[in-house]
C-alpha cells in the first residue's frame, strides 16, 4: 500500500502539536535542536562531589543547556580517587573541574592539559572562628592562635601564604591538622577551622548561629591572596582536533552557569541539585546556592567563566614559594581565553 505523502504531513504537524501541548500543560521542557549540528556524547568529570558547587553543570544537564549544543553531556563526580586530569591523559573524560594548585601540577609532570573555562572566580576555602571567642582585624591577630589546616593541601599552601604576608613566623602560630571531624573547632581546640564558605560553611554557619554562637569568616582573597579554585580542562588533543567541539561544550556550559547564577527561578535549581543532594535540606541548599553565585559572578562587570590570568600567575608562584613545584611552568601558556568573553 503506497501512503501519500501529502495526506499524511498534517497528521504529523497535528500529533506533533498535541504531543507539545500536552508537555507544556505537564511541565516538560522541549529543546529544537539544529538540524545540522551533530549529535555527540561526552564524558564531564567533576572535582568533587555533585552538590550546590557544581550547580551550573547540573543546570546545564537538566535544562538542555547542552542538548541546545547537540551535546549529551554525561556528569561523573570527583573525589580523591577520581582526578579529572588523569581522566583527561587516559581518555576516560572529554572535559573535567580542577583547582588550579592541580592544573599546576599536572603541569610540571608533562600533562598535556589546557585551561577553557574558570567556574570560581573567589575560591570558596575560607576559616571560620568565633567571634565572641577571638577577633581577627588583620593578618597580624593571627598570632598565637591555633589554625586548622589539611597538611598537603591547599589551604595549607594558603594559610602559609598569608602568614609570610602578615610577617608572622610559622613558629607564632600553631598549625593543627584537620581531619573530617570538626570537634577541635567546636570545642575550642583550634582557633579558626577551614571551610568552603559556600557549602560546610553554610552548614556550619546555621548551626551554630541557632545555638546564639556569632562566627566570622577569614577571606585570603581581601588580604590579597589569590589561588585559583574550580576551573574546566580538557587536553591539548581534543582542544587541536574538535575546537568546535570544545566551543560547542563550554557554550552550553556557560549557559548552564549563568542559568544558575542569574535565574530568577531558583525553585528549580534547587531542585535540580537535589537529584543529587537528598542530604542537604532545602532551606540549607537556597543558603549556599546564594553564596555559590557571589563566588561565580562576584561583580556585575564579571563575565561567568572569565579565566583571571593574573589570579593564574600569582597561584604559580604561590606554588613554586612553597616548593609545590619545582621550577615556573609558565602558566599563562595554557589558559585558553577564547571560549569566554
Amino acid at each position: 500500500m503506497v501512503i501519500r505523502a501529502r495526506s499524511v504531513f498534517p497528521l504529523l504537524i497535528d500529533r506533533l502539536a498535541r504531543l507539545i501541548s500536552m508537555s507544556v500543560a505537564l511541565g516538560v521542557t522541549f529543546f529544537i535542536l539544529d538540524p545540522a549540528i551533530a549529535q555527540e556524547n561526552l564524558t564531564y568529570r567533576l572535582k568533587w562531589l555533585i552538590n550546590m558547587s557544581t550547580v551550573g553543570d547540573i543546570v546545564a544537564v537538566h535544562q538542555g543547556c547542552f542538548l541546545e549544543q547537540g551535546l549529551t553531556v554525561t556528569l561523573k563526580s570527583g573525589g580523591p580517587e577520581r582526578d579529572a586530569i588523569r581522566d583527561l591523559e587516559l581518555g576516560h573524560a572529554d572535559f573535567g573541574v580542577a583547582s588550579g594548585d592541580q592544573v599546576i601540577q599536572a603541569i610540571s609532570k608533562g600533562s598535556p592539559v589546557v585551561v577553557v573555562a574558570q567556574l570560581f572566580q573567589k575560591n570558596p576555602l575560607q576559616w571560620v572562628y568565633f567571634k565572641n571567642k577571638i577577633r581577627i582585624d588583620g593578618l597580624t591577630d593571627l598570632k598565637n592562635k591555633t589554625i586548622g589546616v589539611t597538611f598537603g593541601k591547599n589551604d595549607e599552601i594558603i594559610m602559609r601564604t598569608l602568614l609570610v604576608k602578615s610577617g608572622l613566623s610559622e613558629r607564632q602560630v600553631r598549625l593543627y591538622s584537620v581531619r573530617l571531624d570538626y570537634t577541635p573547632f567546636y570545642k575550642g581546640v583550634a582557633d579558626l577551622w577551614p571551610v568552603y564558605i559556600n557549602t560546610q560553611g553554610v552548614e556550619i554557619g546555621h548551626k551554630l548561629m541557632a545555638s546564639g554562637a556569632s562566627i566570622a569568616f577569614l577571606d585570603p582573597e581581601s588580604h590579597g591572596v589569590l589561588f585559583v579554585a574550580n576551573s574546566v580542562v580538557t587536553s591539548k588533543r581534543l582542544l587541536e582536533e574538535h575546537p568546535e567541539r570544545v566551543h560547542r561544550f563550554i557554550k552550553g556550559l556557560i549557559k548552564g552557569w549563568t542559568t544558575a547564577v542569574e535565574g530568577t527561578d531558583t525553585d528549580r535549581i534547587v531542585d535540580d541539585v537535589r537529584r543529587y543532594d537528598r542530604d542537604t535540606s532545602r532551606d540549607l541548599l537556597f543558603a549556599q546556592l546564594d553564596q555559590t553565585r557571589a563566588l561565580v559572578k562576584p561583580g556585575k562587570t564579571v563575565s561567568i567563566g572569565r579565566i583571571n590570568v593574573p589570579a593564574w600567575e600569582q597561584t604559580e608562584a604561590i606554588m613554586l614559594a612553597n616548593q609545590q613545584i619545582d621550577r615556573p611552568v609558565n602558566v599563562g601558556t595554557r589558559l585558553r581565553l577564547e571560549f569566554v568573553e
